[in-house]
C-alpha cells in the first residue's frame, strides 16, 4: 500500500506521489465532502433545510477510510482525532435514526404469542 501507484499532475504546478492509502485517504475525502451536496440537494429539492440520511452515510463511509488513512498510511495523531470524533457522531445518528424507525414502525416489540 505504500508503493507508489502513479503520479498525480496537478495544473502544471506540482506532482503528487499517489500510493494506496493516499488513494485511501482521497476517495475518504471525496466521500466526506459529497456529504455536503448530497445536503444542499436535498435542501433545494424541499425547499427547506433537511438532513437526509445519505448525508450521515457518507459520513460514516468518508470518515472510515480517512480514518484508515491517518492510522496505517500516515500515522498521523491529529488526523486520527480529527476524524474519529466526527465519525462516532455520524455513526451515533445513523444508529438513532434506525432505532427511531424501528420504534415508529413498532418493530421493536416482541411478537406476541
Amino acid at each position: 500500500m505504500d508503493q507508489v501507484l502513479f503520479h498525480l499532475h496537478v495544473f502544471h504546478l506540482f506532482k503528487v506521489a499517489v500510493t494506496g492509502w493516499k488513494l485511501v485517504g482521497f476517495i475518504g475525502t471525496v466521500l466526506f465532502t459529497a456529504r455536503w451536496f448530497v445536503q444542499f440537494y436535498a435542501t433545494k429539492k424541499l425547499k427547506r433545510v433537511t438532513v437526509p440520511m445519505m448525508f450521515w452515510y457518507l459520513s460514516v463511509t468518508g470518515s472510515v477510510l480517512t480514518l484508515a488513512y491517518f492510522i496505517w498510511g500516515k500515522n498521523d495523531s491529529v488526523g486520527i482525532i480529527q476524524t474519529a470524533f466526527p465519525m462516532f457522531v455520524s455513526i451515533y445518528n445513523v444508529y438513532a435514526h434506525i432505532r427511531h424507525r424501528d420504534l415508529s414502525t413498532g418493530e421493536h416489540e416482541e411478537p406476541r404469542s
